[in-house]
C-alpha cells in the first residue's frame, strides 16, 4: 500500500504494466453458454448475436477493438455497432469473440471463486444498467446526443473495475472491502491502494483498443465535476450522461456498483442536460423492465450456469471435432485436386506455338508415369485419314522414352469402341493385343489399363498404362478423367493444327505447280499460234481434296471463335475490349468466307447448259457487273457479228464468269470509267463462239499476267479483295467447255477472251 507520492507513483506504474499485459476482458459462463451454440453453426448470422454483443462489456469492447484494428469509420450520430459488423470480416468476428476467456466457477464449497463471479455478475448487471439509463438520457436531452453511443459509453463506464478484478481479484477483493468498510466511492481507495483508479485504468484501455473518442471520455470522466467541465469542454457531455445514468442505477440498486458513497445528486446534472424531474421520474420507471429484459437475454439468472457451461462446451467441442474431421478429408481432396491442376498447369506450359504433337506426347506420357507412379505406358493417337500406321510413344522404367510406329490392323477400330465416345477405363490387353504384339517392352497383361484422350466428344488417342494399385481405381478414376480430358483437348488442338498446316502446305505446292494446274487453258492454236494443254483434272481433284479437307478442320473452330466472340462484345461494356472482340468475329468469318471461295472454286455446282442467246448473256453479266462495282453506267460498247445467235452454256455461271472480266475491266481504270469494248464473233472452225472483253487501263506485266487466274492472287496492295474473280471466270469457263486467253501490256490495258461452244 502506497505512503507517499514515491510509492503511489511505483504502484501505479506497476498496475498499468499488467494492465497493459491484458488483451480483453473475460465473460461469464452463462453468457458463454448461451453464445457458443450460435457461433458453432456453419453459417453464422452476426445479426443473431448482436443482443448479446452489445449487453456484455466483454464482447462489446472485443468488437469496438476490432473495428479500430480495420480502422472503420462510424461518425458521432450515427453510431451503430450492427453496421460495424456488416463491415468486418465474419471469420474475424467469430474468431475474435470465441478467443474471450469464461471467468468459471470452481465449484460452490470455493467461497472466493463464488464471491467473485457473484460480484462480476453484479457488475455486469449495474453496467447494463447505466447503458440503457444513459441511452434514454441521450434521447431526452437538449440537444439531443446519439443513444447508441451513449449507450456503450454506459455500459463501458466501468471497465476499469471490471480489468482490475480480472488481473488481480483477491487484491482487489480487499480494495472493496476497504471501501465498504469507509463508506468510500471505490475510486478513492483505489487511489489510496494503487496510486491510479479505475478511470484512469479505464481510459488506458479504451485508448489502447482504440474506442471512439466520445466513450474513452465518459470512461475517464464519470466520477468527475462534468457540469463544471461541460461548459469549457462541450464533448464532456457524454460524461455527464453517464454520471447521470450510474446515479440512477446506484440509487434505484439496480446490480452492484463497487461503490459505497452517496451516488452524485441527479438534480444539477439532470439541469445542465435540460432533463425535468417528470422525466427522471420516467426513466427510473422504465430501467428495471429493460434491465430485467437485458438479464434474460444473457441468462444471468439461470441456476447452474457453471454445469450448462460445461455441457455446451463439451457438446460444441464433439461438434467442431467432426467438422475438423470433415475439413481434413476436404483438404486432402482439395490437395489431391490440387496436385492435379499443378499436373496439367505443368503439361500446359510445356506448349507453346511451336510444339509438335510428337513433343506434347512425350511430355504427357513422362509426366503421367511420374505422376500417378505408374508402370510402363503407350500412348498413342489416331493416324491420318487412309493409312494404319499409327505413331505411338512408349515410356519404360525411369521414363525411358521410345517413339515407334505401330501397323494398325484394318479390320479392327484403333481406339476400342466402349472408349471411343466416352471416358472409361477398360483393361488394355482385351482390345489391343495387336499392337502389345509388335512393341519391344512387355505390359503386364493383369495390371494395363486403358482410357481414352478425348477431344470434342470423340477419342482422338488413348494411354495404355500399367496400374500398380488396381485397388484404389475408384479413388483415382475421377483424378486420371480430368487430368485425360485436359491432355486429350491440348492433343486434339495440336492434331487439328498439324492437319491445317499440312493442308496450307499441300495448297502451297499446288499453286506453285507447273502453271497447267491453274492456269486456264488458251484457245486452240491458229495458224500463227501453237496451242497450249488444258489443265489436268487430276489437278482439280487434288485441290477440292485439300479443300474439302481444310473446311472439316477450320470450319467449326472458326464457327465456334466468331459465336464466342460476339456473345462477348454484346455483354462487354468496355468500348475498347468491346471493339477487340467485334474485330475478331469479323475476322473469323473472313476466314470462313475463304474457306468458302476455295470450296466453291474446287467443286463448284456440275453446269446445266441450254443454249442462251449471247445479247442476252452479254446485257445479264454488264448489270451483276454494274452491282457489284457500285457503277450504275457503264462505258461498253457492244458488237455483235451478223448470224451469231447462241452458246450452248449454263448461262448463270458463264454471265458470273464475263461479269468478273468486266469488273476487272472496270476497276482498271482506277477512278475513272473508260470504254469497254465487248466483241461476239465465230470462230473459224465454226463449232465456238469468242466473246473479247477489251479495256483501255492500267493494264499487267507478264509476271502478273502468269498469275492473273491463280486462286488468291491479286496484284493489289494490302486491304485488297481475295482475288477469285478470275479463278473462278477461268474455273466457269472451263467446265463449261470453253477456253479461257488473256492478253494485257502495262499501261495499254487488257484484252480478255472467252471462247463459248455453240452447242
Amino acid at each position: 500500500m502506497p505512503h507517499n507520492s514515491e510509492n503511489a507513483t511505483a504502484a501505479a506504474q506497476q498496475v498499468e504494466l499488467i494492465i497493459n499485459r491484458l488483451d480483453h476482458l473475460s465473460t461469464l459462463a452463462c453468457i458463454a453458454a448461451k453464445l457458443i451454440p450460435k457461433l458453432s453453426q456453419s453459417q453464422v448470422q452476426l445479426s443473431v448475436l448482436i443482443d448479446i454483443i452489445e449487453s456484455d462489456p466483454a464482447l462489446t469492447s472485443r468488437i469496438l477493438s476490432l473495428i479500430g484494428q480495420h480502422n472503420i469509420i462510424l461518425p458521432d450520430g450515427r453510431f451503430s455497432l450492427v453496421k460495424a459488423l456488416d463491415k468486418l470480416p465474419a471469420h474475424e468476428v467469430r474468431n475474435s469473440i470465441l478467443s474471450i476467456k469464461v471467468s468459471q466457477d470452481f465449484g460452490e464449497d470455493n467461497d472466493t471463486n463464488a464471491d467473485i463471479i457473484s460480484r462480476k455478475k453484479g457488475l455486469l448487471l449495474h453496467s447494463i444498467a447505466v447503458a440503457n439509463c444513459a441511452k434514454e438520457i441521450a434521447e431526452t436531452a437538449s440537444p439531443r446526443m446519439d443513444p447508441q453511443l451513449a449507450y456503450y459509453a454506459g455500459l463501458l463506464h466501468d471497465i476499469g473495475k471490471l480489468a482490475l478484478d480480472e488481473t488481480m481479484p483477491k487484491s482487489y477483493a480487499r480494495i472493496l472491502d476497504q471501501a465498504r468498510a469507509a463508506g468510500k466511492d471505490t475510486y478513492e481507495t483505489e487511489r489510496e491502494n494503487l496510486g491510479t483508479d479505475h478511470t484512469i485504468i479505464g481510459k488506458r484501455l479504451a485508448q489502447k483498443w482504440r474506442f471512439p473518442n466520445l466513450i474513452e471520455t465518459a470512461v475517464w470522466l464519470h466520477h468527475s465535476p462534468t457540469v463544471t467541465i461541460s461548459h469549457d469542454m462541450p464533448q464532456a457531455r457524454i460524461a455527464s450522461v453517464v454520471q447521470l445514468a450510474d446515479s440512477i442505477a446506484r440509487q434505484i440498486g439496480l446490480g452492484w456498483s463497487g461503490s459505497f458513497g452517496s451516488p452524485e445528486p441527479t438534480e444539477p446534472i439532470a439541469r445542465e442536460l435540460s432533463i425535468t424531474s417528470e422525466q427522471l421520474d420516467h426513466l427510473r420507471q422504465q430501467l428495471c423492465k429493460t434491465v430485467e429484459k437485458k438479464s434474460q437475454i444473457l441468462g444471468l439468472e439461470l441456476p447452474g450456469d457453471q454445469k450448462k457451461y460445461s455441457e455446451i462446451l463439451h457438446e460444441t467441442t464433439a461438434q467442431f471435432a467432426r467438422r475438423e474431421t470433415e475439413l481434413t478429408n476436404e483438404n486432402r481432396r482439395l490437395q489431391s485436386a490440387s496436385s492435379h491442376l499443378n499436373f496439367i498447369k505443368d503439361l500446359l506450359l510445356g506448349v507453346n506455338s511451336a510444339t509438335t504433337v510428337l513433343d506434347t506426347a512425350v511430355n504427357l506420357a513422362i509426366r503421367w508415369q511420374r505422376f500417378y507412379q505408374t508402370g510402363r505406358i503407350c500412348l498413342f493417337w489416331e493416324p491420318t485419314a487412309g493409312s494404319q500406321v499409327l505413331e505411338a510413344v512408349t515410356v519404360e522404367n525411369l521414363a525411358q522414352c521410345e517413339i515407334i510406329s505401330i501397323n494398325a490392323p484394318v479390320e479392327i477400330s484403333v481406339i476400342p469402341e466402349p472408349i471411343s465416345n466416352n471416358f472409361a477405363i477398360v483393361n488394355a490387353h482385351d482390345y489391343l493385343d495387336w499392337m502389345f504384339e509388335q512393341l519391344d517392352i512387355s505390359f503386364d497383361e493383369n495390371q494395363t489399363k486403358l482410357l481414352p484422350l478425348l477431344y470434342g466428344g470423340r477419342a482422338i488417342g488413348a494411354i495404355a498404362f500399367e496400374l500398380h494399385y488396381p485397388g484404389d481405381m475408384e479413388l483415382f478414376e475421377e483424378s486420371f478423367g480430368k487430368s485425360a480430358s485436359i491432355a486429350g483437348t491440348v492433343l486434339g488442338m495440336l492434331i487439328s493444327i498439324q492437319r491445317q498446316q499440312q493442308y496450307s502446305e499441300r495448297f502451297a505446292n499446288l499453286i506453285s505447280s507447273p502453271k497447267e494446274i491453274f492456269k486456264a487453258p488458251e484457245p486452240p492454236k491458229t495458224k500463227n499460234e501453237p496451242s497450249r494443254s488444258i489443265p489436268a483434272d487430276i489437278s482439280i481433284k487434288a485441290l477440292a481434296e485439300m479443300a474439302a479437307g481444310a473446311a472439316h478442320e477450320l470450319n467449326n473452330p472458326l464457327a465456334v471463335i466468331s459465336g464466342r466472340a460476339q456473345l462477348l462484345s454484346e455483354a462487354e461494356s468496355n468500348l475498347e475490349k468491346k471493339q477487340i472482340l467485334e474485330q475478331i468475329h469479323e475476322n473469323a468469318n473472313e476466314a470462313s468466307e475463304i474457306i468458302e471461295d476455295l470450296m466453291i472454286f474446287a467443286e463448284p455446282p456440275l453446269p446445266r447448259p441450254t443454249q442462251t442467246k449471247i445479247a442476252q448473256l452479254i446485257d445479264e453479266s454488264i448489270q451483276l457487273a454494274g452491282r457489284k462495282t457500285k457503277i450504275e453506267e457503264m462505258d461498253i460498247q457492244i458488237k455483235i457479228a451478223e448470224g451469231l445467235e447462241t452458246v450452248f452454256v449454263d448461262s448463270a455461271q458463264i454471265v458470273s464468269a464475263i461479269a468478273n472480266i468486266i469488273t476487272n475491266a472496270a476497276e482498271s481504270y482506277g477512278g475513272n470509267v473508260g470504254p469497254i469494248e465487248i466483241t461476239a464473233e465465230s470462230e473459224p472452225a465454226g463449232n465456238m463462239i469468242q466473246l473479247s472483253i477489251r479495256d483501255n487501263g492500267v493494264g499487267m506485266d507478264a509476271q502478273t499476267l502468269q498469275k492473273a487466274t491463280q486462286p488468291f492472287f491479286s496484284a493489289r496492295p494490302a486491304g485488297r479483295k481475295r482475288g477469285m474473280g478470275l479463278a473462278y471466270t477461268a474455273r466457269l469457263v472451263q467446265l463449261n467447255n470453253g477456253l479461257l486467253k488473256i492478253e494485257s501490256e502495262p499501261g495499254l490495258g487488257t484484252n480478255v477472251k472467252v471462247c463459248l461452244p455453240c452447242q
